[in-house]
């Protein structure tokens, strides 16, 4: 797998409480639930990762940058944004995307933990 996936599951193990299981052939990291997918051309020709996201920040964020964001298959009715990854990456941008798909779904004594 390309670099890209190390980087995300940097980012998505550094958070308490995180696991990695292969789900629809992805990795994907959980804390009790998904919260972040990668997406090695899953269902389209392009790097991509799916998280967790508040349906309102996703259509604000694909209306602002469509060339970067994008309404997954599948996830994406219930919020979940698409982030390019085959495009130039702003790596801070997305440990904060990362960060806020987790604070959704984790579980209010493991997001305390998270500054």
């Amino acid at each position: 797998m390309p670099n890209e996936v190390e980087r995300i599951r940097a980012l998505c193990l550094a958070l308490p409480g995180v696991t990695e299981k292969l789900s629809h052939g992805e990795p994907t990291w959980f804390v009790k639930k998904s919260f972040v997918m990668f997406a090695d051309h899953h269902h389209d020709d392009r790097l991509a990762f799916w998280c967790a996201c508040t349906p309102e920040m996703q259509q604000a964020m694909i209306a602002a940058e469509p060339a970067k964001f994008f309404k997954p298959p599948y996830v994406g009715v219930r919020g979940w944004l698409g982030v390019y990854l085959d495009v130039p990456v702003d790596w801070d941008e997305v440990g904060d995307i990362v960060r806020q798909a987790y604070l959704l779904i984790a579980p209010k004594k493991l997001a305390d933990q998270v500054t």
